[in-house]
C-alpha cells in the first residue's frame, strides 16, 4: 500500500553552538579553564528534527512496522548564510549523509557567511547551563513564509518554535486563512517574551516550558495547563514539561488532564543527568512522532509516555547521538 506523504514543515532558527564544559561557573572578571570544548549543531527546530529524524529512520527500517497511513517528510525553515558558505555546509551536513530532512525551503541570506551561534558553558558543580547568543542573519518575513507556505500546499503540520511572535502570528494567520486543513503547533518556551500567548490562541497543540510557565506564577505543569485552557481557544491538545517531574497534558475536546512522570515510566528512582541541552526539543520530537506516525494506534498519554521517555534518556547522554534508536529498541514500539 502506497503511503499518503504527511509535509511536517518546523520553522525556526538555526545555531553553531559552542559548548564550554566548566568545574563551576566563574565568578563576574574571573579566569577559568574550560574542560572541555564542543562545536554542533543547535536550534530548537534543527534539534526535534534530528530526533525525529533517527525515530522515522527506526520506524522504517523494521520488517513489521506498525501499520499506519501517512509518510513523514519533514522539512526545516530557517534563515541560512550563503548556500555556499562553509558555515551552511557544516549545518546540513550535521544531519548526516543521507538526511531525511529537507533544506529547500530555508531562506538563504546571499550577503552573509556567519551563522547565528550560540555559546554556552555548562557548570559540574551545578549541572546549570548559561547561553549567550549571537545572531546578525535578517530575520524571516511574512512574505517569504507566504512564500514557503504556497509552495507546501494544504495538509501539512506547520510547528513553530515560537520566537518573533509577531511575525510567526502572521505566518498562523495566513495558513488558516489560505490552507484550512493544515495543522499547527507552537512551542512557548521564552519566559517574559511578550505575544507568545496570542500564537497559543492560534495552534492546534500547544508545548509549555517549566521555564515560561513559572514565570506567569504556575506551581505545577497541571496549574499551566488549566489556566491555559481558556486563552488556546482553537486548541485541541495542550502539554507542559517539568524537567524531572516529567510532563503533563490536557486534551481539550475531552477535558482529560493526565501527568506522565519520569520515574513512574524510567522504573528509576534516579536518573544521572548529563547533558540537558536539548531535552525540550527531544520531547517535542517524541510528540510530533507519536501525533504524525500513530495517530491510530496511540492514544495521547502513550505518546506523551513515549515522549517524556525519550527526552529522559536524551538528558543521561551527551548530545543526540543514538537517542531515537536506544528508546525505540528498549521500548520495542517498531515492533507493536
Amino acid at each position: 500500500m502506497k503511503l499518503h506523504q504527511q509535509k511536517l514543515v518546523c520553522v525556526g532558527a538555526c545555531y553553531l553552538d559552542t559548548i564550554l564544559d566548566v568545574p563551576y561557573y566563574p565568578g563576574e572578571d574571573a579566569k577559568l579553564r574550560a574542560t572541555s570544548l564542543q562545536v554542533r549543531r543547535g536550534g530548537n527546530c534543527p534539534n526535534t528534527l534530528e530526533v525525529l529524524q533517527q525515530l522515522l529512520r527506526e520506524e522504517e527500517g523494521e520488517q513489521q512496522r506498525p501499520a499506519r497511513h501517512r509518510e513523514v517528510h519533514p522539512y526545516l525553515v530557517s534563515c541560512l548564510p550563503n548556500a555556499e558558505a562553509p558555515a551552511t555546509a557544516t549545518i546540513v551536513g550535521s544531519f548526516g549523509p543521507e538526511s531525511l530532512v529537507d533544506f529547500t525551503r530555508c531562506v538563504y541570506r546571499t550577503d552573509h557567511t556567519e551563522p547565528a551561534s550560540s555559546y554556552i558553558i555548562r557548570s559540574k558543580a551545578t549541572g546549570s547551563r548559561t547561553l549567550v547568543n549571537y545572531n546578525d542573519l535578517p530575520e524571516m518575513t511574512i512574505d517569504e513564509f507566504i512564500a514557503v507556505a504556497n509552495e507546501t500546499g494544504d495538509d501539512a503540520w506547520f510547528h513553530f518554535e515560537g520566537r518573533i511572535p509577531e511575525t510567526t502570528l502572521q505566518c498562523i494567520r495566513y495558513l488558516r486563512q489560505s490552507f484550512p486543513h493544515t495543522r499547527v503547533s507552537v512551542e512557548i518556551e521564552k519566559p517574559g517574551r511578550e505575544g507568545l500567548e496570542d500564537l497559543a490562541g492560534e495552534a492546534d497543540v500547544i508545548f509549555y516550558s517549566r521555564s515560561w510557565a513559572e514565570n506567569k506564577r504556575y506551581e505545577s505543569a497541571q496549574q499551566c495547563l488549566n489556566a491555559q485552557s481558556g486563552v488556546a481557544r482553537k486548541a485541541s491538545l495542550l502539554l507542559c514539561t517539568w524537567g524531572s517531574d516529567g510532563a503533563s497534558y490536557l486534551s481539550l475536546p475531552s477535558q482529560r488532564a493526565v501527568s506522565c512522570p519520569v520515574a513512574a515510566l524510567s522504573g528509576q528512582p534516579n536518573i544521572s543527568v548529563v547533558d540537558t541541552v536539548g531535552a525540550g526539543d527531544t520531547f517535542i520530537a517524541g510528540m510530533l512522532f507519536g501525533l504524525l506516525c500513530h495517530q491510530q494506534d496511540w492514544d495521547t498519554e502513550k505518546k506523551v509516555q513515549f515522549a517524556v521517555q525519550l527526552a529522559t534518556c536524551k538528558v543521561q547522554r551527551d548530545g543526540f547521538d543514538g537517542v531515537g534508536a536506544d528508546v525505540m529498541k528498549h521500548l520495542g514500539v517498531a515492533s507493536q
